[in-house]
C-alpha cells in the first residue's frame, strides 16, 4: 500500500487534504468525532485512493487537469455538483466526480470510498481517436456509467489493480506492470462511460489496414515484447493510426494488436519456464511478472490454453 494518513483531529486532516490534494477544500457539518483514514497508490499516469471519511463534510475544488471517478463502498454523496448538473449517489455506484477543466461540488456522508484519478492523455492514448484529434483529448461525456454492471466491473477492476497489483512490491516494481496496468484502467473507463472517442474504423484505416501494415506492427511487437509498449507505440511504428492498427489485426490475424503482444510474451514466458531451474528457487509468478501478466490466474488460463498444460507443469517437468 502507498501513503496512509489516519487522523482525528481536523486541523490535521485540513493540512493533510491541502497538501496532497491542493485544489480541494472541505467544511465539516458534523459535531461528532473527525475521524478520516487516506490510503495512497500513484503508479504512473494514475492513482488508487482509499478514504474512509466518518463524518459529514461539504467540498469543493477547483479543475485539477485529471479525472476523477469516485467508487462508494459505504455512506452516501447526497450532492455531487459539476458544471452545473446535480446528483446524489448511494453505496455499490461509481461515478464521475471531476472533469479535467471544471470545478467540482459536494457533500460527503461518513463514506468510505476509492478515489480513482488518471490522465487525459491516457484515456487518448488507448481510445482509437478521430483523425486530426490526436491531440484533443478523450472527453467523458456522462457522469454515470453505461450500466449497473459496467460501474460494478470497474469497481472491481480498481479493486484488484489496488489490492492486489499495486500492495504486490514484486509486481508493482516490474516494468511492464507499470505500463499494462493503467493502460487497462483508462480501457476499462473508456467501456464504462460514455466519450467521445471514436471506435469504428474510417475508410481512410480500412484502406490502410494493409498486410504491409501488419507485417510492421507484429515486427515492432516481435522486437519489443520486453519493453513497455503501448497501441500507441505499436501505431506509430506502422506509420497509421490505432483504430487502423486496429482494424488490420482484426482483419488479417483475428485478433488485437494487444491480443498479439500477449501471445508473443506468453511464449517468452513459456521458453523461460521451459529453460528454468525450479530448485534455485524460481517461480511462475516471478517470470509471468517478467513478462508483463500480474494475474497469476489469468497467466494461468492463457497458458493452460495455449499449451495444453498449466505453467506450473513446465517449471516442474524435470523435479523429482
Amino acid at each position: 500500500m502507498g501513503i496512509a494518513f489516519e487522523s482525528t483531529d481536523l486541523n490535521e486532516i485540513h493540512e493533510f487534504i491541502r497538501v496532497c490534494y491542493k485544489s480541494m477544500r472541505f467544511k465539516s457539518r458534523s459535531q461528532d468525532q473527525h475521524k478520516v483514514q487516506i490510503i495512497q497508490n500513484l503508479l504512473g499516469p494514475i492513482r488508487l485512493d482509499r478514504f474512509d471519511c466518518g463524518f459529514e463534510l461539504d467540498y469543493v475544488a477547483n479543475p485539477k487537469g485529471s479525472v476523477g471517478l469516485v467508487g462508494l463502498e459505504s455512506g452516501t454523496f447526497p450532492r455531487v455538483e459539476t458544471e452545473g448538473v446535480q446528483d446524489s449517489h448511494g453505496p455499490g455506484e461509481v461515478f464521475l466526480v471531476a472533469q479535467p477543466d471544471r470545478p467540482y461540488a459536494g457533500r460527503c456522508c461518513h463514506a468510505r470510498f476509492s478515489y480513482t484519478v488518471l490522465e487525459p492523455a491516457l484515456l487518448s492514448q488507448v481510445a482509437a481517436t478521430a483523425p486530426g484529434r490526436t491531440d484533443t483529448p478523450v472527453r467523458l461525456t456522462s457522469y454515470r456509467p453505461v450500466s449497473p454492471g459496467a460501474g460494478q466491473y470497474l469497481a472491481r477492476t480498481i479493486t484488484y489493480l489496488r489490492d492486489h497489483v499495486l500492495a504486490n512490491l514484486t509486481l508493482r516494481d516490474t516494468s511492464l506492470i507499470a505500463s499494462t496496468a493503467p493502460q487497462l484502467l483508462a480501457a476499462t473507463v473508456l467501456a464504462t462511460f460514455p466519450n467521445t472517442a471514436l471506435l469504428d474504423p474510417t475508410i481512410e484505416d480500412r484502406h490502410d489496414a494493409h498486410p504491409a501494415t501488419l507485417r510492421r506492427a507484429m515486427a515492432f511487437i516481435d522486437d519489443h515484447a520486453h519493453h513497455e509498449i503501448s497501441l500507441a507505440d505499436i501505431a506509430a511504428a506502422a506509420h497509421v493510426t490505432i483504430r487502423t492498427l486496429q482494424y488490420a489485426f482484426r482483419r488479417h490475424r483475428g485478433t488485437t494488436p494487444m491480443g498479439y503482444l500477449r501471445q508473443v510474451r506468453l511464449h517468452h514466458a513459456h521458453q523461460e519456464l521451459l529453460a528454468a531451474d525450479p530448485t534455485t528457487g524460481t517461480t511462475v509468478t516471478q517470470i509471468a511478472a517478467r513478462w508483463g501478466f500480474f494475474h497469476p490466474s489469468r497467466f494461468a488460463y492463457y497458458y493452460r490454453r495455449a499449451y495444453g498444460h498449466p505453467p506450473s507443469r513446465t517449471l516442474l517437468r524435470h523435479t523429482p
